[in-house]
């Protein structure tokens, strides 16, 4: 069986793309494994399958649904529908610079700020992050001692732990606070170090992906995490190995940042 997608990565978190009418719908988590394997498939973070609304008139361009490299499904990813955005732009399905995309977390909001060739920029409107009661500052429980963090969820869930340093074994730490019981469905982990009041370093561990560079969601729940403590103003610029996303927090939170399509073929299933 073969299987046509296109890759595109938002700050090297990078997804594969295929219309969801050329993938049958039986057994797509296994599917999902397989093409983002980096040994035997194509490799990446996730995923997408994009589909065109048949309603008129449409309440979207595209609708997404997102796999996660091992076969999970996710609600939203930050980083892979600004990808979603870039990828129904180059097919044609977009008039003016406008894009809305209807993910597991609802519809979202792009607005397209430049485009060279295939490279394009974006602003995603992302929403307010919501947090339970005691979750700015909740004392997690962990076989390697307790670790404050911050609880919140921005259409997936989020956990932000803040360091000092960046300095020490945080995929470790990840992986044990991804799979925690007190998120029965796993957690995005990510660990935040305040630069200044505007900028913070982080690094991301995503729920059924492990170690990724950059994380659209993760930096919003950084960013967010940390103006709820009083820590950071808005705007606030999210340093990712990567390279920087933009974030604002006005009625909503605006996320900046870049997608970019690299490659096209068939995979062999």
């Amino acid at each position: 069986m073969r299987i046509p997608f296109v890759k595109a990565h938002g700050a090297k978190n990078d997804f594969l793309l295929t219309w969801a009418s050329d993938v049958p719908r039986d057994n797509l988590p296994s599917s999902a494994r397989a093409i983002c394997d980096r040994r035997t498939g194509v490799g990446a973070d996730g995923w997408l399958l994009v589909g065109v609304p048949t309603e008129k008139p449409p309440e979207c361009e595209g609708v997404i649904r997102l796999f996660n490299a091992d076969g999970s499904e996710a609600e939203i990813s930050g980083n892979g529908t600004r990808c979603a955005a870039a990828f129904l732009m180059d097919a044609g399905l977009v008039k003016g610079d406008r894009v809305r995309i209807s993910t597991g977390a609802g519809v979202k909001h792009l607005r397209l700020l430049e485009h060279h060739g295939l490279a394009y920029s974006f602003e995603m409107r992302m929403g307010v992050p919501a947090v339970a009661e005691g979750g700015l500052r909740f004392r997690l429980p962990l076989e390697s001692g307790e670790r404050e963090v911050s609880i919140l969820n921005l259409g997936n869930p989020q956990c932000a732990v803040f360091v000092d340093s960046l300095d020490f074994d945080w995929p470790t730490l990840g992986a044990e606070i991804e799979t925690h019981p007190l998120f029965p469905n796993r957690t995005n982990v990510s660990f935040v170090r305040l630069v200044d009041q505007h900028t913070l370093d982080v690094r991301f561990y995503e729920r059924g992906v492990g170690v990724t560079m950059s994380s659209g969601t993760g930096s919003t729940g950084a960013a967010a995490a940390a103006i709820l403590r009083g820590v950071a103003q808005s705007p606030v610029r999210v340093l990712t190995p990567a390279g920087p996303l933009a974030i604002r927090w006005d009625d909503d939170i605006y996320m900046t940042g870049p997608a970019e399509i690299v490659a096209a073929g068939e995979f062999y299933l």
